[in-house]
């Protein structure tokens, strides 16, 4: 009988894990998180906005929407293109992907 009172008793303290070592898989991960996704993602649009600043009076562009055109007029928030001969398009500056002005067109 004695034996089981003697096993229900608490176990002696273990020493205190290292705090450091507690939180540094934690870090780790935000660490990784913030190479591999944040900074790349803040790269991309700092390259998106330099594009949309430096749109100029008859560059050629694409729209979100597959729109090729020509631009004739800049505004603050939104561009005039030309998609045809007699075709004008207003389009806001943030639905211009790309710059087809070195693009050759067949």
């Amino acid at each position: 009988m004695m034996n089981y009172l003697l096993m229900a008793q608490p176990a002696a303290d273990g020493a205190q894990p290292n705090p450091i070592m507690t939180f540094l898989p934690m870090i780790l991960i935000i660490a990784v998180f913030y190479f591999f996704m944040i900074r790349p993602q803040m790269k991309k649009q700092k390259e998106v906005a330099a594009f949309r600043n430096s749109l100029q009076k008859g560059d050629k562009v694409v729209t979100t929407g597959g729109i090729y055109g020509k631009i004739l007029e800049l505004k603050d928030n939104y561009v005039l293109l030309q998609v045809d001969d007699n075709v004008k398009i207003r389009v806001d500056k943030s639905a211009l992907v790309r710059d087809m002005t070195d693009v050759q067109t067949k």
